[in-house]
């Protein structure tokens, strides 16, 4: 009740004090009306919309006005161009009138407007309004460039004229495609003219006798050879040269491509090649003999099996041919004319018996000095004389000490296997034996000072010495080194000896050629018995791989095994086991009598016993025919060892095969082991190819991969 009292008290208050409330009154109809009339009076007219045409028409009348201060004309439409058959008609029959094409400079004339200033220039048309030129699809006769033009022909048959002529200014021909005619012009006229020295080349060569510029070496005679089929061959061939060798294009001291261009070989030497059967020259004969023709030094780099011997025995024949007969007791006193030197004795006896059969029609003696034989029988066939000693440089120096023999006449000088003889110890006797020879012979250093005709000439002032004639010039030393490879010894004497050689390397040095075939297993040492006996069992059968292949290519002789072992108590060891099984082998290591080694050798080479274990004295220049497999019973020190030993089979053109047993006993090879297999193409066993030591070179930086040797990086 008491909330109810204070509202109604509130309400009646605020009515008592607050004005009256006014309500609005509406106007009368007659100011209504007036107001009505008065807005309509005053209001802007509604806006018309223009068509595009007519804004456009608007637009040009108001720039019209501003430009020419007034109204603008309406402009005509443009007429219509003819069409290309109305307009062709006339300019067909008339001529076209001359036109003065002279440069015509104008000035425009510019009106300034009404109030002074320069007019505005009018802005471009838009593309697509008013003004602007359009797109004609319709040709015009003076489009036509073909027209009036002499000679025009139709060749695609479409019915336009193409003017006649040769190509477009070198940018091609009609249609794409070139003139075979027209292309050969353009290219004799562009090529160089022949410089003068090219002339004067082709002047001196003359022309090929039957033989094209295009054709293959095989085809050309040897003075129509250029310098680029020189090249083709040395490629095909695998030979390389270090120093110059000489002799023009053609010239004597280019290889030899076959025996009938050695013209300078007597009869009797062509009649001993021919019985060796001795087809055609190796790549080192081809190389090597030309150049000992020459008198030139020679340095010879070359794989196993590769007929060294003849390389320097064909030269040295011929250097004979040129020397006074040893028939009488004052020329043979000074001793040999040339002098081979072998590191091992079975070596020396191979390099006389080869050089025997070459001479067989001259009447040439040699003498072998070795170790092991009786000092004594040597002497006395010194004492004869003989045109060739080969000897080892033990024995030799031997010899020399007790004036068992002399070198004052000899000017031929042949090492052999050079660093194996370095490392053996021979060294300070190859030194020994090269100043034994007289020092008169050594060319002289500078090649100017060396005399032609004494060192190509014939001796005929020697031959004539007799009767009483002027003594002949001395003859300059020709030096032959055959070597593997060249440690700091053999470059001493190298430089020591030798006169600005010729470095002939064939193939890869160093490297098994790729007739053989390399295996290696990865086995015990207590296997190793028994996988020997299988592998020998399988290679002196007809199921062995190698003499199979020998067998298809129509080579028949008695399969050979050879196998190498480290010491010479593991020689008769794996010798007793082989015999024990059945197995006939011979024994040949360096603690047997020279007589019993002979013996081992000849029986081995007869076949009555077709297995040899041997050290590595029978590892270097042995050579057998019928090798088929070389088992590494015992793995090599070091892979030049390895090299040498497989290189006794796969010889002369044959197939062979070589296994290796690799034990955890040879770590020290494995780095140069693998690198050898995988540089011949060979397969590479698991067991190898992950261990550890094969990685790395022994004693190098595992980071740098053993020193910089090209071992792999390990991180």
């Amino acid at each position: 009740m008491r909330r109810a009292f204070s509202l109604l008290s509130t309400l009646s208050l605020s009515s008592l004090f607050s004005p009256p409330i006014s309500h609005a009154q509406p106007l009368p109809l007659d100011d209504l009306l007036a107001r009505r009339a008065a807005a309509a009076s005053t209001t802007v007219a509604a806006p018309v919309f223009l068509t595009k045409a007519q804004r456009e028409a608007a637009a040009l009348a108001r720039r019209a006005e501003a430009v020419g201060g007034g109204p603008s004309a309406p402009q005509p439409s443009q007429p219509p161009r003819p069409s290309f058959a109305t307009a062709a008609a006339p300019l067909a029959t008339a001529a076209a009138p001359p036109v003065d094409r002279a440069p015509v400079l104008v000035r425009a004339t510019v009106t300034p407007s009404d109030d002074g200033r320069r007019p505005k220039k009018p802005p471009a048309p838009r593309p697509g309004g008013p003004g602007a030129q359009r797109f004609q699809f319709e040709w015009d006769a003076s489009d036509d460039t073909t027209a009036g033009t002499a000679g025009a022909a139709d060749p695609l048959g479409l019915g336009l004229a193409v003017p006649a002529g040769g190509p477009l200014f070198g940018r091609g021909s009609r249609g794409g495609v070139d003139d075979l005619a027209d292309r050969r012009r353009r290219t004799a006229a562009a090529a160089p003219a022949p410089t003068k020295r090219e002339e004067d080349q082709d002047r001196r060569l003359g022309p090929p006798r039957g033989a094209t510029k295009n054709d293959h070496w095989t085809a050309k005679p040897r003075d129509a050879m250029t310098e680029r089929d020189w090249r083709i061959f040395l490629e095909d061939h695998s030979i390389s040269y270090k120093g110059p060798i000489g002799g023009g294009a053609g010239g004597a001291g280019r290889p030899l491509r076959a025996w009938e261009e050695a013209t300078t070989l007597s009869a009797p030497v062509r009649r001993g090649i021919d019985a060796c059967g001795y087809a055609k020259p190796s790549p080192i004969q081809m190389a090597a003999i030309p150049l000992g023709l020459l008198q030139r030094d020679v340095i010879g780099l070359a794989e196993t099996g590769s007929g060294k011997t003849a390389a320097f025995v064909v030269p040295m024949l011929a250097y004979l041919e040129t020397q006074p007969a040893m028939d009488s007791e004052a020329v043979a006193s000074d001793g040999p004319y040339a002098v081979v030197l072998a590191p091992t004795r079975e070596l020396a006896q191979q390099i006389e018996g080869e050089a025997v059969k070459l001479a067989r029609f001259t009447p040439y003696r040699f003498v072998t000095v070795v170790g092991g034989a009786s000092i004594e029988d040597q002497a006395f066939a010194l004492r004869k004389g003989c045109e060739v000693v080969v000897a080892t440089p033990g024995r030799l120096v031997d010899c020399l000490d007790r004036a068992l023999a002399v070198l004052n006449q000899c000017a031929y000088v042949v090492l052999d296997e050079a660093d194996r003889m370095v490392d053996l110890g021979f060294e300070a006797a190859l030194t020994r034996v090269l100043d034994a020879m007289p020092v008169t012979n050594l060319k002289p250093e500078d090649e100017d000072e060396e005399d032609a005709s004494a060192c190509a000439a014939v001796v005929a002032g020697a031959l004539g010495a007799s009767a009483g004639a002027a003594p002949a010039p001395p003859r300059y030393r020709t030096t032959y080194m055959f070597s593997a490879t060249m440690p700091p010894a053999v470059e001493r004497l190298a430089r020591s000896y030798l006169r600005r050689p010729v470095v002939v390397t064939v193939g890869s040095a160093g490297r098994a050629t790729d007739n053989v075939a390399q295996r290696v297993l990865m086995v015990a040492d207590e296997a190793k018995p028994a996988a020997l006996l299988a592998e020998v069992g399988r290679a002196l059968g007809a199921s062995g791989r190698a003499a199979a292949a020998n067998a298809a290519a129509g080579v028949t002789d008695t399969a050979r095994v050879i196998v190498f072992v480290n010491t010479r108590a593991a020689s008769d060891r794996v010798s007793h086991a082989l015999g024990n099984a059945g197995v006939k082998c011979a024994t040949l290591h360096g603690g047997r009598s020279q007589d019993a080694r002979e013996a081992s050798l000849a029986s081995f080479r007869d076949g009555s016993l077709p297995v040899l274990v041997a050290t590595d004295v029978a590892g270097r220049g042995l050579d057998v025919r019928g090798v088929t497999l070389v088992v590494n019973y015992d793995m090599a020190g070091t892979v030049d060892a390895y090299t040498h030993r497989i290189g006794r089979t796969g010889r002369a053109g044959r197939k062979g095969e070589a296994l290796t047993f690799l034990t955890s006993k040879d770590t020290d090879v494995y780095f140069d082991l693998r690198k050898l297999l995988e540089a011949s193409g060979a397969p590479v066993p698991p067991g190898l190819a992950s261990h550890e030591a094969s990685r790395v070179k022994p004693g190098g930086d595992k980071r740098r991969g053993g020193g910089g040797g090209g071992g792999e990086i390990m991180f």
